[in-house]
């Protein structure tokens, strides 16, 4: 991916600085990786199970799951986007609100994970067997600091470079959510993804400093300015039509 500069003008790969918080934080994830390779028993302890958590007291799983990772590539997508988008958050928000925002989208999205399945068990629709499922990774976070990026800085130009398509960085939550809904593994916790957003919007809501933060006024109004370009256009599409029946003169 690249994005536009702060100047606003021309192309650039990734930000322009890299906070230490940044650093920090790709460091620690891939110390814990390398942690879990030597020692493959961690990967039980600190994954995010919901029998685990509710059923044996697991009760950091929700913290320590979303420093693991699923192997090579898993890592470096979470790192990369990390890196990216979170680099330009940092540098506006300085490093201990990042940091805290960052632990509370992943932790959110955790504790989302590991109660969530319990749902459709509770209603006899799904079986037990879903509950021993282990989430890991640190996509929860990150999705929280993609929808910090994009809501900040909304009208900034993303570029990606497979497939080689440019949008408004709003736009980038709900195409990530597309790409992997249709093009992901079925092993995503979509949950997780969800979870992070869902947590992220709830900080950012309460902040109120984030211009691409729709209120629910904002909401209603665009859904009655589409109803009237909708009905415009068909107005003008049956009006179209009618002049397409007339003769004409020459």
């Amino acid at each position: 991916m690249s994005g536009r500069g702060y100047s606003g003008g021309g192309m650039g790969f990734g930000p322009p600085v890299t906070p230490p918080v940044i650093k920090q934080l790709i460091l620690a994830n891939v110390a814990v990786f390398f942690a879990q390779m030597l020692q493959p028993q961690l990967f039980s302890v600190m994954t995010a199970s919901p029998s685990d958590f509710w059923q044996r007291g697991f009760v950091w799983q929700p913290f320590t799951y979303m420093w693991m990772h699923g192997g090579l590539g898993h890592i470096l997508a979470n790192m990369f986007g990390l890196w990216m988008f979170g680099s330009q958050v940092a540098l506006v928000w300085g490093p201990q609100r990042f940091l805290r925002f960052y632990l509370l989208c992943g932790v959110g999205a955790g504790l989302l994970i590991v109660s969530y399945p319990w749902i459709p068990v509770l209603l006899g629709a799904s079986s037990t067997a879903t509950l021993h499922y282990p989430t890991l990774g640190a996509s929860g976070a990150i999705f929280g600091v993609l929808l910090a990026y994009s809501l900040t800085w909304p009208d900034r130009t993303i570029m990606l470079i497979f497939p080689p398509v440019a949008f408004r960085a709003i736009w980038l939550i709900p195409l990530l959510f597309f790409m992997e809904i249709y093009f992901g593994p079925p092993n995503v916790s979509h949950v997780g993804h969800l979870g992070g957003v869902l947590i992220g919007w709830l900080l950012l809501r309460g902040q109120g400093d984030a211009r691409g933060l729709l209120s629910f006024d904002q909401i209603r109004w665009r859904f009655k300015r589409w109803q009237m370009r909708k009905r415009l256009r068909s107005v003008q599409t049956e009006q179209s039509r009618n002049s397409n029946d007339r003769p004409y003169f020459h």
